[in-house]
């Protein structure tokens, strides 16, 4: 009886029954002119809103950054030359160049990602994939998001302390390595574990359901899958090693050598520390304010050029990924 009264009320509401059975058609509710139409559209008002709050916001960004990049290099282009690139600094540094400055940032940059990068992923694998859900887990996690938020110098401390002294390492590449990639491995275990997340778990299911065990489906499925992601924590890890100052200056940086290192326990010269010299320690500050910025030229072309070799990467990866 209920599918009976259904149906004739599906009948009754159809507009071509109606008309065959004579029957004027009912009225149609105009959504446009719906109680709901001023609500939709204080909606939209108020999107539009913070879209262009957001807009704004992004803008001033772009601005600030194209500002600050266009002084360095409007003050700084004119050092920049050949021998500045391939000479060590010559009288007191007011003269020459800064090649031992950029062979020792690309050892500790390098290096350090080389250290952090495959015991932060192991890191994360571990507390997505293995660890239990559980209050160890939540403080092991607090633990790490507060070492992401302290400053630089206290990892420049610690890295003086453990490593200089302590594990008689003296001021070295190793040393400067091991600080930075103490550092940088908060970071790469946080973005680490948010791409495993991001993985299905379908992905997995369809691993075990086909026999595989739970360190084949981590190792063939998950990582494969997650690995662009994992980029980016490394792409955002050489940034920030490439660019301290704090943690080398105890660890690895020295105010000057002519000769590049020959051993992972040598001392290094360092982009960041020589601008820092220059610019504050020097004999000849105002003399050298050129050789400052072309400096710091350097330093962001370096680590704009470590970042685009990892997003090519990453980018490929995916796209081997979808093919």
């Amino acid at each position: 009886m209920q599918e009976e009264t259904m149906i004739s009320y599906a009948m009754d509401n159809n507009i071509g029954v109606r008309q065959n059975h004579g029957k004027p058609p009912r009225p149609q509710i105009d959504t446009l002119r719906s109680p709901w139409n001023g609500t939709s559209r204080g909606r939209r008002v108020r999107q539009g809103f913070v879209f262009t709050l957001l807009r704004i916001a992004a803008a001033i960004n772009g601005a600030a950054l194209i500002v600050i990049v266009s002084f360095i290099f409007w003050n700084g282009f004119r050092a920049i030359n050949w021998t500045f690139l391939s000479q060590p600094p010559m009288d007191s540094m007011t003269k020459g160049g800064i090649l031992p400055c950029i062979v020792g940032t690309l050892y500790l940059g390098v290096g350090a990602i080389l250290i952090a990068l495959p015991i932060g992923v192991a890191s994360a694998i571990y507390l997505n994939e293995y660890a239990r859900p559980g209050r160890l887990l939540r403080v092991i996690r607090l633990g790490i998001n507060n070492l992401a938020g302290v400053p630089s110098v206290i990892f420049g401390l610690f890295g003086l302390a453990f490593f200089v002294v302590y594990l008689n390492m003296g001021v070295s590449i190793l040393a400067g390595c091991l600080t930075l990639a103490a550092m940088t491995l908060p970071v790469i275990i946080g973005s680490a574990e948010e791409a495993l997340r991001a993985v299905p778990d379908t992905y997995r299911e369809a691993s075990l359901g086909l026999g595989a065990t739970k360190w084949q489906t981590i190792y063939r499925v998950v990582l494969p899958a997650a690995l662009p992601g994992i980029l980016t924590g490394s792409i955002l890890g050489i940034s920030r090693a490439a660019g301290e100052t704090a943690p080398i200056m105890f660890t690895a940086a020295v105010y000057y050598t002519p000769s590049l290192p020959r051993s992972l326990f040598d001392e290094v010269m360092a982009l960041p520390y020589h601008i820092y010299v220059l610019a504050t320690a020097g004999t000849e500050i105002e003399k050298t304010r050129h050789l400052q910025y072309g400096t710091a030229i350097v330093l962001i072309a370096l680590v704009f050029g470590l970042n685009l070799a990892a997003i090519i990467y990453r980018a490929h990866l995916r796209r081997k990924r979808m093919m």
